[in-house]
Formats: structure tokens, C-alpha cells, sequence
């Protein structure tokens, strides 16, 4: 349903563009998320896009969320990586999300694969 890609292996300060696709077309009021989980670490919030963008406060300021509904695609944009930012990334997508509940995991219901992200200091 699902697929992520883009990740990689980056220096602290770089950059990189993950990408995550839908097999089939989404409704545009369907919420796209962006997770990550870190060696050792429950997985967390990253971004969701439903209509706006919603990031944690951790890579807010430093990534973008975008949206490409002919491609059935989202995007996210990381700059200034720091090696915290290393993790696996997922992407999850929702179709009747509550609003108070988008940065939680148990709130999606398809999930990609993940694709690793390493930022080396």
C-alpha cells in the first residue's frame, strides 16, 4: 500500500528528501504521516499532512512536509540533519483521523516498510 524511500547515509548539516508513495489514489482528505524510531527507542512523530502540515517539535524549522496528489505521493524534506535524526522512517496514511490524535502511531492504519536515515557527526 505503501513505500518509502530516500534514505541514506548523510553528514550532520546535510540534507535528504524521503519520499513515500501510495499504491492507489488517495482522497485528499486522508492524513499522510511521517514516524521514526531510533536504536533503542519507541517510535515517534515526526510530520503529517492533512490539508496543512503538522511536525514535532524536534525537526520543526528544519523539514517540510509536501504533498503531491497526482503522484500519490508525500514528501519530507530534512535539512541541518543532526545525528539524533538517525532512525528508520516510516510512512503511515489514515483515512477518518481525529485531529487530536495525528501524532499518534495507533491513529494509522496502513504502514510502509521504513527507510533508514544515518547521520554521521
Amino acid at each position: 500500500q505503501l513505500q518509502a524511500f530516500g534514505g541514506g547515509l548523510v553528514q550532520a548539516g546535510g540534507s535528504l528528501r524521503l519520499s513515500c508513495v501510495h499504491s492507489s489514489r488517495t482522497s485528499r482528505s486522508t492524513t499522510i504521516g511521517w514516524f521514526r524510531q531510533a536504536p533503542g527507542k519507541e517510535r515517534e512523530f515526526v510530520a503529517a499532512f492533512r490539508w496543512r502540515e503538522y511536525y514535532a517539535d524536534s525537526v520543526k524549522g528544519r523539514s517540510t512536509i509536501s504533498r503531491d496528489n497526482l503522484k500519490n505521493a508525500v514528501y519530507l524534506q530534512m535539512n541541518s540533519l543532526k545525528p539524533e535524526d538517525t532512525a528508520v522512517y516510516y510512512c503511515a496514511s489514515g483515512s477518518s483521523i481525529i485531529l487530536s490524535t495525528i501524532t499518534k502511531e495507533t491513529a494509522y492504519e496502513f504502514w510502509g516498510q521504513g527507510t533508514l536515515v544515518t547521520v554521521s557527526s
